[in-house]
This record gives structure tokens, C-alpha cells and sequence, in this order.
């Protein structure tokens, strides 16, 4: 009994590929180009794509194998390009019909905002924290941040907006956690950000209480949180007055602790607008920080 020969994919075929890969990744993103959004949706399509390296990457293949001259299995090359890329394009088109229906009903004004350049830049840069993004949650961030963007009721500069791109790129979802609580619950001790997160305290000495101390430092030297300050009415912070070990009292012998439950933290207002910008559920969800 003879054995089958796997499926090859011949010169003249890999001639084809790039052609081809083209016309997959055109006909999966066509669909969201219809509709009364669909201009501001093509402009949106168009810097997703120029965002996305792998899409040069996935086109360019077939040219390259073409120079090669190289005959490879069928099934391979699809495992290898087109089956883990599928899955991206659906997300992507999903984006897309997602925002395309966010034009539907704005005016001409912000539709005319959606297809600047400025608009543009950044949609190119959030796509590519988008694309990379390891869970469903950063990925929602990243939709709320380009629609909020976008929409008619900015808080912020594109330079703001840039930032918190680049805020979403480099935090992972154990600082959202933190920057969540602390909007939920302003004033809020280390001690109860961990609690009301994550539960029992562990050791001081643990990894756990290392990573969280290391979760408060970026977020702090990063301009997200900050300890609370008193201000004047001009929105000066007023000089904290260093308290006093009382006559006689023994010097403490240990650190202060990584769950400490004294210190009050606060977003910054960079952090509120962040939070405004890519956490619409929580926002909406509570009304406002410390309405919950």
C-alpha cells in the first residue's frame, strides 16, 4: 500500500503567494468598509494596517520564497502563516465594525478629527500595543483609549494620549489592578489596595511583597499615583511636616513595610484621565472615583 505524499506547495504556487496573502487579508478587512462610518472606518483600516508588522511580513513571504525557489509543505505553511494570523484578523475586524459604528452618528466635526493625521499617528501606534497585547483586557484598554481619542469629548492633548499609549504598553494588568482600586477607593493604604485585591497579606520577605513594592514604584515613578497631598486653593502641594519620635520612644527596628496601612495614595491627574480614557466599565460602573 502506497503512502500519501504531503501536500507540497510548488514554485509556481509559491509564485502566487504573495498575491495571494494579499487578497485574504483584503477580503477579511473589506467587510468593515460599508456603512455610514465607512469613511472615517477605510482611513482607521488603513493606519491599522501600516501599524501591524507582521502583515509586511506575512505578504513579503511569498516573494521571498519565490527568489528562494523553495518547494514547502502546504500544511505547514499554513499552520505557520495563515492559521495563527486568522484568529488576528478577526480580532482587527472586530475592531474595525467596532469603531465604525462609534462614527456612525458623530458630527461632521469629529469625523473630520478621525481622519487627520494627528488622529492617524496614533492610531498606528496603540495598534501595535493592540496586536501585541497578551490578554483580552489590555486590548480593551487600547479600543477605549483610540475611540475616546477620537470622540467629541477629549480630555487630553495627543501628547497625553501618546503617553498613556506607552503607559499601556509597559504596564501589565497587575498595575491596572492597582490604578483601578485606587480610583475606586481614593485615599486607599497599601495594606487595602492589596486586601481588597488580592486578599490575605503574605510575608514581607516574599516574592509577592516584592513584586507589589515594584508594582508601586512604577506606578509612582511614572506619575499614575502618588501618596496624598495636601494643596492651596491655587493647586500648590503643601510641604509635608516630618513627625516627631516622641522623647524616650526605641527606634523602630524594621522597614517600613511593602502593606503599609498609614500612607494614603491618590491618582495623579494624569492617572484620572488615563482611567477616563481606557477604563470606560470602571468609570461607568462607579459613576466618578470614590462614588463607589
Amino acid at each position: 500500500m502506497g503512502v500519501d505524499e504531503p501536500d507540497v506547495l510548488s514554485v509556481g504556487d509559491a509564485d502566487s503567494l504573495e498575491a495571494a496573502a494579499t487578497q485574504y487579508i483584503r477580503g477579511e478587512l473589506e467587510r468593515a468598509q460599508t456603512g455610514p462610518g465607512a469613511a472615517g472606518a477605510e482611513a482607521y483600516l488603513l493606519a491599522a494596517l501600516e501599524g501591524l508588522p507582521w502583515v509586511g511580513g506575512f505578504i513579503a513571504a511569498g516573494a521571498a520564497m519565490r527568489e528562494r525557489g523553495e518547494t514547502i509543505r502546504r500544511d505547514s505553511l499554513q499552520g505557520m502563516w495563515l492559521e495563527p494570523h486568522e484568529a488576528k484578523l478577526a480580532r482587527l475586524r472586530a475592531l474595525i465594525d467596532e469603531m465604525r459604528k462609534s462614527f456612525e452618528n458623530l458630527g461632521e466635526e469629529v469625523l473630520q478629527r478621525v481622519r487627520s493625521e494627528e488622529y492617524l499617528q496614533l492610531v498606528r501606534k496603540a495598534i501595535r500595543v493592540w496586536d501585541q497585547a497578551d490578554t483580552e483586557e489590555k486590548r480593551r484598554y487600547v479600543a477605549n483609549l483610540l475611540m475616546n481619542a477620537g470622540g467629541g469629548a477629549r480630555l487630553a492633548s495627543d501628547d497625553v494620549v501618546r503617553l498613556f499609549i506607552e503607559w499601556l504598553d509597559m504596564y501589565h494588568e497587575s498595575h491596572f489592578t492597582v490604578i483601578r482600586e485606587i480610583y475606586q477607593h481614593p485615599g486607599s493604604t497599601r495594606f487595602d489596595i492589596w486586601t481588597r485585591a488580592w486578599g490575605e497579606v503574605p510575608r514581607e520577605n516574599s516574592a509577592e511583597a516584592d513584586l507589589y513594592r515594584r508594582l508601586i514604584r512604577d506606578l509612582s515613578t511614572g506619575g499614575v499615583i502618588r501618596q496624598e497631598r495636601e494643596v492651596t486653593v491655587t493647586g500648590e502641594f503643601v510641604r509635608k511636616t516630618p513627625a516627631r519620635r516622641p522623647r524616650g520612644a526605641p527606634r523602630s527596628t524594621t522597614r517600613d513595610s511593602s502593606f503599609d496601612d498609614e500612607d494614603p495614595y491618590e491618582l495623579t491627574e494624569l492617572g484620572e484621565q488615563f482611567v477616563h480614557y481606557t477604563m470606560n466599565e470602571v468609570v461607568d460602573r462607579i459613576g466618578g472615583p470614590g462614588s463607589a
